[in-house]
């Protein structure tokens, strides 16, 4: 990509309409840049609502991605595995007909195994799935999202392995890498992430991120609720600076509760380093 874009995760709260060609419609009223299509109950978005969607984006200059639903478990067996594989399949190709060019997945739950297995588990079922993608000539990217809990697969470490998969790239949280230990949150440990992005996919990598933020409330287990901005300690002012220091490019999709206002403070704030 060629800027770096600000965005809501789903529709604004101040649209017209609560459906997505409304919020496509408010996020370039708001002067944002890109917004992500929340499958997240479930792919309820027909072929034909989607090449609406399309039509709109296109028009009013709105990069698309997709999250796909919440449960899905690539660490599971016989039906919820078939499950989950179809809530991804699905968010890949409605979201390639709306014109996005990622889904982004939660990916697994531990339940206990040991963690290298769940990689090579998760890793080999993603194969499969692009592959499978691939061959329907649907030219999604498969986000793979830091996850906020450890219970679950997604640590920095995973979601920078497992591009080992053609078709697989990060979604960086940095609210969740934040919640899984308190730390994560300045200026220079913000600058180790992004350095360690660059290690494993060079600066291609920096040139097609796909982040979300939010406030975040936390324990020693992990996430609890996501915040707006001002009510949790996330340091947004700092990851702003880093964001403008590496020069990155790609999408910043807000998931605060108050979407479009933090995705709108984030965006000032990087814009005051540009000048």
């Amino acid at each position: 990509m060629k800027e770096l874009l600000f965005g809501t995760a789903g529709t604004p709260s101040s649209s017209k309409g609560t459906d997505s060609i409304s919020g496509i419609t408010r996020v370039h009223e708001l002067g944002l840049g890109c917004m992500e299509l929340e499958f997240v109950r479930g792919v309820r978005m027909g072929e034909k609502t989607a090449l609406a969607v399309r039509g709109v984006a296109r028009k009013l200059g709105i990069r698309l991605s997709v999250h796909a639903p919440y449960y899905i478990n690539l660490n599971a067996e016989g039906e919820k595995l078939y499950a989950s594989r179809e809530r991804i399949l699905n968010s890949a190709r409605i979201g390639y007909l709306a014109g996005a060019k990622s889904v982004v997945i939660h990916a697994a739950f531990y339940q206990g195994k040991p963690k290298q297995e769940v990689y090579f588990r998760v890793r080999n079922r993603l194969a499969e799935m692009c592959e499978e993608l691939r061959g329907e000539g649907v030219d999604m990217t498969i986000r793979v999202e830091t996850m906020g809990r450890h219970s679950q697969f997604g640590s920095l470490e995973d979601v920078l392995e497992i591009t080992e998969v053609e078709g697989v790239l990060p979604c960086i949280d940095f609210s969740h890498l934040h919640a899984l230990n308190g730390r994560n949150n300045s200026e220079e440990e913000f600058a180790q992430i992004l350095a360690k992005v660059e290690d494993k996919l060079g600066k291609s990598g920096l040139d097609n991120m796909h982040m979300h933020v939010s406030g975040i409330e936390y324990s020693d287990k992990g996430e609890k609720n996501h915040l707006v901005f001002e009510e949790s300690d996330f340091n947004y002012h700092a990851l702003a600076k880093v964001l403008s220091d590496f020069n990155i490019r790609g999408m910043v999709i807000s998931e605060s509760p108050n979407l479009e206002i933090d995705a709108l403070a984030i965006k000032r704030e990087y814009e005051s380093f540009r000048k």
